[in-house]
């Protein structure tokens, strides 16, 4: 079980973009890494397809890739490290500062 998953709202706690949350959109826990919606954006030139319908050349703004450590669960607007708790066969995480379940 991860301490983080796709659709948890976290804090950023170093870069670029430190003090600011968003939702997890992705987890790639083979690399440690998270995409988090509106954090880390960057500037991405494409160039136009050569098929008939393709998208025009442009300059797209998307969210790159932040390592797994650089973020914290935030639970109630405050950032809390994750444990997890075991009742009977089920396993829950739960927020360390406040001892809250997190779904």
């Amino acid at each position: 079980m991860n301490k983080i998953k796709k659709d948890d709202v976290v804090i950023v706690i170093a870069g670029k973009d430190k003090g600011k949350n968003g939702q997890v959109l992705f987890v790639d826990n083979k690399n440690h890494k998270i995409l988090v919606k509106g954090i880390n954006m960057v500037k991405k030139h494409q160039k136009a397809g050569k098929t008939k319908g393709a998208a025009e050349s442009a300059i797209i703004e998307r969210e790159n890739w932040l390592s797994i450590s650089n973020v914290m669960l935030s639970v109630d607007g405050k950032a809390t490290r994750v444990g997890f708790k075991i009742e009977g066969d089920k396993k829950y995480r739960v927020a360390k500062k406040t001892g809250k379940v997190i779904k």
